[in-house]
């Protein structure tokens, strides 16, 4: 049996995809093409694009998080030192395409497109509960 590609090999494919061309421009045929595989092996591990589309968000914001975990080795008293703690790390470059894929993101969920209109919402609640780990006080004040 020849070569297998893995889930985390497609996935870094359709990352690099989505980083280059915009996740509207995310396919199976595409990014079949673009990893030089047949489309069914994306199907194998991805069996729809909404699967593809969420696995690859939930990896970016994985990566943001794991970006700005170090910014919050220690709690902050509230949403403003977290923002100035973050702020050089969110105003880079660097960050720019993650960003440019969370706002792709929400105008698609905006316009009504699925996956987008279901899935937004949920990451950014995931993030709010994610960083309101790092505030110091009753759940109420850290929400």
């Amino acid at each position: 049996m020849g070569y297998r590609h893995t889930r985390a090999q497609i996935l870094d494919g359709a990352l690099d995809a989505v980083f280059a061309d915009g996740l509207n421009q995310l396919t199976f045929g595409r990014l079949a093409k673009r990893l030089a595989i047949s489309d069914r092996t994306i199907v194998y591990y991805f069996p729809t694009k909404d699967d593809l589309v969420t696995a690859v968000l939930l990896e970016v914001g994985g990566h943001l998080q794991t970006t700005l975990a170090p910014v919050f080795a220690t709690s902050v008293p509230d949403h403003i030192e977290m923002l100035r703690r973050a702020w050089p790390i969110v105003a880079t470059s660097h960050a720019d395409p993650v960003f440019a894929l969370f706002f792709e993101a929400s105008g698609l969920a905006a316009a009504g497109c699925e996956p987008y209109r279901s899935l937004v919402p949920r990451l950014v609640e995931g993030w709010i509960d994610w960083a309101a780990e790092f505030i110091v006080g009753t759940p109420s004040h850290r929400r």
